[in-house]
């Protein structure tokens, strides 16, 4: 770590200390989110940009018909897809995706796959033959929180996804015969630790100066469905009820603004 890098951290984990933040928010304070959904129109089933704070993400779906795994013949498929473009943060390359892309995309599916928010048993189309849901994420501006951002935008982008129809085995494009069957609201939210105290939705800076992360998933009120912890500090039994209670609270929050 350079003396540049190494005096910001330790200016913005005094300030945190003091109980401020570099953007004025409160501690537990979540950026302004806005969502888009039906960004890009009929290229794709579904779509969603989401802005989170100077965050920026594109989310689109495509349908399209595979076979189905052999421990599940009659339930559809669903994969995620995160792509880093470099012009998004001068951190992210070209190529293969790398560990950040590979853990955030893991994030993103068990929130969504443990929720069980899509309902894969109508997604089955006839023996041998399922819906496969791909989800590609694109991150547009890395201004931290890649991971809130990321999971809003999926899930915003599902709740507008169509499904094609199928006939003579092919799938029409252009024609749809629905909604993609959706049961719930999956929404990710994420705290870290600054030395000992424990912040909402942190900025670029205040990544680069956490000890830990912990994001967790909710659906509703009462139902957590994944938690990720990320960095190399820890966290108290306390610190993690509080992670988990700023999920719940902010998860609520959230929740309305996607289901819009």
């Amino acid at each position: 770590m350079n003396i540049e890098a190494y005096l910001r951290k330790d200016y913005i984990t005094n300030l945190i200390k003091e109980g401020k933040r570099l953007d004025n928010r409160k501690l537990d304070e979540y950026r302004k989110i806005e969502i888009q959904k039906g960004y890009v129109g009929e290229k794709a089933s579904g779509s969603a940009f989401v802005k989170l704070g100077d965050t920026k993400v594109l989310a689109g779906i495509s349908m399209n018909v595979g076979t189905p795994y052999p421990d599940s013949p009659a339930s559809g498929i669903m994969t995620v897809n995160t792509e880093f473009r470099p012009m998004a943060s001068p951190h992210f390359e070209t190529g293969p995706p790398g560990e950040k892309a590979v853990e955030l995309a893991r994030v993103v599916d068990r929130g969504i796959r443990e929720s069980g928010s899509i309902d894969t048993g109508k997604l089955f189309i006839e023996d041998g033959k399922v819906w496969i849901v791909f989800i590609d994420i694109h991150m547009i501006d890395d201004g931290g929180n890649l991971m809130d951002a990321a999971g809003i935008a999926a899930i915003s982008a599902l709740l507008d996804t169509k499904l094609p129809k199928y006939e003579d085995n092919q799938v029409i494009r252009g024609e749809f015969v629905g909604k993609l069957p959706m049961t719930g609201t999956p929404v990710p939210c994420t705290s870290v630790k600054v030395g000992d105290t424990m912040l909402s939705d942190p900025a670029t800076d205040e990544e680069y100066a956490m000890d830990s992360r912990l994001t967790v998933t909710t659906t509703t009120a009462d139902m957590m469905n994944a938690m990720q912890k990320g960095g190399k500090g820890s966290f108290t039994d306390e610190n993690v009820m509080q992670a988990v209670d700023l999920s719940f609270k902010h998860g609520k929050e959230i929740r309305k603004l996607v289901e819009k």
